[in-house]
């Protein structure tokens, strides 16, 4: 018998959220958790999706790795000439999201977005496999290409160019910084009563609150 998509359900108890088990501090929950998806999920528990808004205000969202994290935010890396990279510098606020199956978990964080320092970016792009910097001077990112072929004969030149020499990093390949504003936790609870703990940062301190799921 198949089974349709409204019949398609999961029942969520393996953890609780309750405020007596979580941080004060957003950043220091969102590693403890990072931490425990690391340790559980089989693949890439540094997946986000990304969603970014375009001049007609259109929404746009895909998936993307997280590279770093701090009390300042949230770092990943990107052609600034692409898609998503000139909506952040046109209209730079952005929103993320982790799923983490195997946990029953979800975080949802929105914020401002500032570009990382050269200096950061330029740490990161050398730390990148040789294929990856090649690739990023390779890809004209979220433009229209004929075919396969423009990719193929564009890596052989840039392949030609620093045959002898370690690829810099291209001028327009860097980092941005979501400045979180707001972080929701969720955890997944039985007869779907979730549990979701909000912080929003106000005059420099965050405050804690628990939604109805």
């Amino acid at each position: 018998m198949k089974l349709s998509i409204a019949d398609m359900r999961r029942n969520y108890t393996r953890d609780g959220l309750l405020e007596s088990q979580a941080a004060d501090d957003p950043i220091a929950q969102f590693g403890t958790w990072f931490s425990q998806a690391v340790d559980v999920e089989p693949n890439e528990p540094n997946a986000m999706m990304l969603a970014t808004v375009d001049a007609d205000g259109q929404p746009h969202l895909r998936t993307l790795l997280l590279k770093g994290f701090d009390e300042r935010g949230f770092v990943f890396f990107t052609n600034y000439q692409s898609a998503k990279g000139e909506q952040l510098l046109a209209h730079p606020r952005a929103a993320i999201t982790f799923w983490w199956h195997d946990l029953e978990r979800q975080v949802r964080i929105e914020g401002s977005v500032e570009q990382v320092s050269g200096e950061e970016s330029d740490s990161y792009y050398h730390s990148r496999p040789l294929g990856s910097r090649l690739g990023a001077w390779t890809s004209p990112q979220s433009q229209v290409i004929s075919g396969r072929d423009v990719l193929e004969q564009r890596l052989a030149a840039v392949e030609a160019t620093y045959a002898d020499t370690p690829p810099p990093r291209p001028p327009h390949w860097g980092g941005f910084r979501l400045v979180p504003q707001m972080v929701e936790f969720w955890q997944g609870r039985p007869s779907r009563l979730h549990d979701r703990l909000r912080y929003c940062l106000e005059g420099g301190n965050w405050r804690r609150e628990r939604l109805a799921p």
